[in-house]
């Protein structure tokens, strides 16, 4: 659908350009791109982190075909070296069979001898030519081996290094892709929790509620309490002095101690 749009778009731009110049087209670009963030803004963020996690899977199979190239180079370099190896020891051959005819030509010999067979100075001269020519053309191929080793020594290095690489970019993507959705989890936890409107005025009622059922049943405790003095009944308590004047008598000819204190006052200022 984003392709469709920006295809469609894109033509636009392109026929503006042809039909009323750059000034008109800028307009058209300018949407268009308004148009891809647009659409782009609109995806989810946790089906973006998804999407980054399947690109980070399609790294696999160039990783693997990386790999084969660097199995594969690997084993050609092992050839290589074998090759240089048996190019090293033909080499030290050849050298030492040259500076033989070299030394026994030095003897100025009429005659020389090689394996049961006589061969004239000139016939080992033009042997010792032969293997001489020989011998440099072995040379200068073993030194094109030992460039080309250090070359694809060097490109082997570049590879391992280039894969390396691709590996650990591909271990932090997806620890980057962990740390996306944590971040993710975590805001849409705040999300949820600025969705929480505590309505303190419920809270009031309640403790309000709370407060007259304590007071209705203080009431009724109390009401408990009165009903249980019923009018009418005997009462078991002390008898009342129906004679005031003996009441009195009777109070403060009992030593009370605010009755002494009073005394102790009066004939202080007595």
């Amino acid at each position: 659908m984003v392709k469709k749009v920006i295809m469609v778009v894109g033509g636009a731009g392109l026929l503006s350009v042809l039909l009323f110049g750059t000034d008109a087209a800028s307009y058209v670009w300018t949407s268009a791109a308004k148009v891809k963030d647009s659409v782009r803004g609109s995806v989810p963020i946790e089906f973006e982190i998804d999407r980054a996690r399947e690109m980070v899977k399609d790294l696999v199979p160039d990783i693997r075909r990386n790999m084969h190239v660097i199995a594969k180079e690997e084993v050609e370099i092992e050839k290589l070296q074998k090759q240089i190896a048996t190019a090293e020891e033909q080499l030290t051959t050849q050298k030492g069979e040259v500076m033989k005819l070299k030394t026994d030509l030095g003897y100025h010999k009429d005659v020389y001898q090689y394996a049961g067979r006589r061969y004239t100075p000139q016939q080992v001269k033009t042997d010792l030519s032969a293997r001489f020519e020989r011998y440099k053309t072995s040379e200068a191929t073993l030194a094109s081996l030992q460039d080309i080793h250090l070359a694809r020594e060097k490109s082997l290095a570049a590879a391992r290094q280039k894969l390396e690489g691709m590996l650990q970019a591909k271990r932090q993507l997806e620890v980057d892709a962990e740390n996306l959705e944590a971040r993710l989890k975590m805001v849409e936890v705040a999300q949820t929790t600025s969705e929480y409107n505590f309505d303190d005025s419920q809270l009031a009622r309640v403790k309000d509620l709370m407060s007259d059922i304590r007071t209705r049943l203080a009431v009724a405790e109390r009401l408990v309490q009165a009903d249980t003095h019923v009018e009418g009944e005997i009462n078991l308590g002390e008898p009342v002095s129906e004679n005031i004047l003996d009441e009195v008598t009777e109070y403060f000819e009992t030593d009370h101690p605010q009755t002494a204190e009073v005394s102790h006052k009066t004939e202080v200022v007595e």
